[in-house]
């Protein structure tokens, strides 16, 4: 947990890194912390390892675990303790002594002296695993030997030669039986099937499932924003105005508002009588930045359309086609990296600035939608 906390604490101190794509360094004893655009460590006489980055790369050899997450990660030395790392192409090369946690779109897994948790779209098992594995993907390629039980959920998997499963082969299936498991990998009395619907481990990620999502949550958008155009239309009108008419003010004044009501959390939580009001202050700050995301959505969505020489939205749809727009616009420059999530931040702070200026000073504004 300490170590946890630790890792947070160096992610916060490499903010102002990320965003100009310079390097942060940072270490406490043998743990080693890092973040940038590029991230190259030299693991060697390293315990602990913290890295994030576009692009993270660890050479040599540590003996603790390694904590990676990036948009590529290859790990080239070996990791004497845990493997946690998360990417969109996670590569391990060296050799793991204990378990490995991987998650992200095309992995590559060589040798695991431990168990074996992976999710991604494209998977290749290359090196043999000490323990068991949980593997869910797409498309699967198992060329290597597992001591102990594998639970499989894939759509296609290629058996290499080198596949071997010493335990059970526990597989999850649309139709049961559909997989072809060749006897040299595992033996039909060693082999369990269930339905897709029993598997509880990771989820594989996909683009398919990913555009969906996204899709789903810009419908959504548009729906919360239609519903609060119905019910608060006015104060809806105003709140979008002020966005428009003065970003910077509203961006600062959710800044503010966020800082004191996430600062009164972590006072409260050092009284031990308030430690309890803790959780209600951390979900207070949760729910004011969902509102103020719906509340910059649409505003974003209404500059949008009157960018474009349209009027100001009237009818429920109008202002239900704005929020969507605006969370759609938002959701896709929200995919750059890094740029994207400082972008959604900013709208996330700018209503709850907006909002937080229409509760303080309900007089301020005149007019109506």
């Amino acid at each position: 947990m300490q170590k946890v906390l630790l890792c947070l604490a160096a992610c916060l101190l490499a903010l102002p890194a990320l965003a100009e794509g310079e390097m942060a360094p940072f270490a406490i004893g043998a743990d080693v912390f890092r973040a940038g655009r590029s991230v190259e460590v030299d693991g060697a006489g390293s315990d602990d390892l913290f890295l994030a980055g576009e692009i993270v790369t660890v050479t040599g050899d540590i003996t603790g675990s390694a904590h990676l997450a990036g948009r590529e990660v290859r790990v080239e030395g070996a990791v004497g303790g845990d493997l946690y790392a998360a990417g969109d192409e996670v590569t391990q090369q060296g050799p793991v002594g204990g378990d490995a946690t991987l998650f992200g779109r095309a992995l590559s897994v060589s040798s695991i002296g431990g168990d074996l948790r992976i999710a991604g779209s494209d998977l290749q098992l290359t090196g043999p695993v000490a323990g068991y594995a949980m593997v869910a993907g797409e498309k699967v390629g198992f060329d290597a030997e597992v001591a102990g039980d594998v639970s499989l959920a894939a759509e296609q998997v290629i058996w290499g030669e080198a596949a071997r499963i010493r335990g059970r082969l526990i597989v999850y299936e649309e139709t049961p039986g559909d997989l072809d498991v060749p006897d040299r990998v595992a033996p039909d009395a060693r082999i369990e099937r269930r339905e897709i619907e029993a598997w509880e481990g990771p989820t594989a990620p996909s683009w398919r499932r990913a555009i969906i999502g996204f899709l789903l949550g810009v419908v959504g958008i548009a729906a919360l924003g239609a519903l609060i155009a119905v019910l608060v239309p006015e104060r809806l009108a105003e709140m979008r105005r002020q966005i428009l008419d003065r970003p910077f003010h509203t961006l600062w004044l959710g800044f503010l508002t966020q800082s004191a009501v996430i600062g009164a959390g972590v006072l409260f939580a050092l009284t031990l009588i308030g430690l309890l009001l803790t959780p209600a202050m951390i979900l207070l700050a949760l729910v004011g930045g969902f509102a103020g995301y719906l509340v910059a959505a649409y505003a974003f969505g209404v500059g949008l359309f009157l960018a474009f020489g349209r009027s100001e939205p009237l009818s429920i749809g109008a202002r239900a086609l704005s929020a969507g727009l605006g969370a759609l616009a938002a959701g896709i420059i929200g995919l750059i990296p890094f740029l994207g999530w400082l972008f959604v931040l900013a709208m996330v702070l700018t209503g709850v600035g907006a909002i937080t200026l229409r509760v303080i000073r309900p007089s301020f504004f005149v007019g109506d939608e």
